[in-house]
């Protein structure tokens, strides 16, 4: 048991429900909650349970007013037991139901990680794909919000160094609205990074559109001089950087990646191919990350294309600070222009 009666007060004290958005705008959070409403509506089956997903709607308030609207036995709070909040929801979706999974903050993960990387992720496969678990395990990941130990990791590398899981980040409101739906409607067990310092941004979202594969990375800023490629908290901070070399004279292109596995390196691998160039950005420590692996996939296909070597810019190979210099920790805007400065320096 991790979570306590302590945390969940101090999370959320500091997690104050945003204002609302204009129309055709939700705020990130309000597009899951959205999200898990819609899918409550479609299918009978899905089942919402987490540590005070119900009648506080969660420390971030994703939840809220779920409970109230589709009862107690759909959406239901769980005792403060991760490995059996995930183990639980193996026996539901073996039972036909697609439980979706909250974790109240990313280090509180670890009790369940046994579940997820030797049940969860291995059933369909040992099975020969007789038995499905179509769960959803969502995570708020990530730092920014100067939140107390184990409230700010970025275990990501992990669950997509394991077969058998799919693992996604949306970066906007629209990607976490539909990207959550295909995840909860689809047949793997699915975990869904969400980054917490986001959950407040606001963005256009169609609601009755119909949801695209979240496993394609998608270009959201063309450019002609460097590719930047990110997920989740750090697409907004690779804008940004983009914006700031704009006005340098320098074209930056920034990839969301969207997923992590199936990780979709050929899109990546196209725009290196025009830009001879790339810089990959994430909160999690690059030593082991996600973006070593783009970037040996991306030099084995884009040898010859490269004008100079592959950068990340990435947590350090250290714990998670204290939440005064967490700052210090994460990489922003600098740090990305330094790389990108670097890069094109070759």
């Amino acid at each position: 048991m991790t979570a306590t009666a302590t945390a969940a007060t101090t999370a959320t004290a500091t997690t104050a429900t945003a204002p609302a958005a204009p129309a055709g705008e939700l705020t990130l959070a309000a597009a899951l909650n959205a999200a898990l409403r819609r899918s409550l509506e479609d299918d009978p089956k899905v089942l919402v349970m987490g540590e005070d997903v119900g009648t506080l709607g969660g420390v971030f308030r994703i939840t809220d007013g779920l409970q109230k609207d589709f009862g107690e036995t759909r959406v239901f709070d769980t005792p403060l037991a991760e490995s059996g909040i995930v183990g639980t929801a193996i026996g539901l979706a073996m039972r036909g139901y697609r439980p979706v999974v909250e974790i109240q903050f990313d280090g509180f993960v670890f009790p369940a990680f046994d579940q997820i990387v030797t049940q969860l992720a291995k059933m369909r496969f040992r099975s020969h794909g007789t038995v499905t678990l179509p769960v959803v395990i969502r995570i708020p990941y990530g730092g920014g919000i100067g939140a107390v130990e184990h409230h700010s990791e970025s275990p990501e590398a992990y669950f997509a160094h394991t077969g058998g899981l799919k693992v996604l980040s949306p970066a906007t409101p629209a990607d976490a609205y539909g990207m959550l739906r295909q995840a909860i409607a689809g047949p793997d067990p699915v975990i869904f990074f969400e980054p917490k310092r986001r959950y407040w941004d606001k963005g256009p979202v169609d609601l009755d559109a119909p949801p695209a594969s979240p496993y394609q990375a998608r270009v959201v800023r063309p450019g002609t001089d460097l590719t930047l490629a990110a997920y989740g908290p750090m697409v907004a901070v690779c804008l940004a950087a983009a914006q700031a070399a704009a006005e340098e004279g320098r074209s930056l292109e920034v990839i969301d990646l969207r997923s992590l596995s199936p990780l979709d390196t050929g899109t990546v691998a196209e725009s290196v191919v025009r830009t001879g160039r790339l810089v990959v950005a994430h909160e999690a420590p690059s030593f082991f990350g996600p973006g070593a692996e783009l970037a040996s996939a991306v030099q084995e296909s884009c040898f010859y294309s490269l004008q100079a070597p592959v950068l990340r810019v990435g947590g350090f190979h250290a714990p998670y600070p204290p939440a005064r210099v967490e700052h210090e920790y994460l990489p922003g805007l600098d740090r990305v222009l330094d790389a990108v400065d670097r890069a094109l320096a070759h």
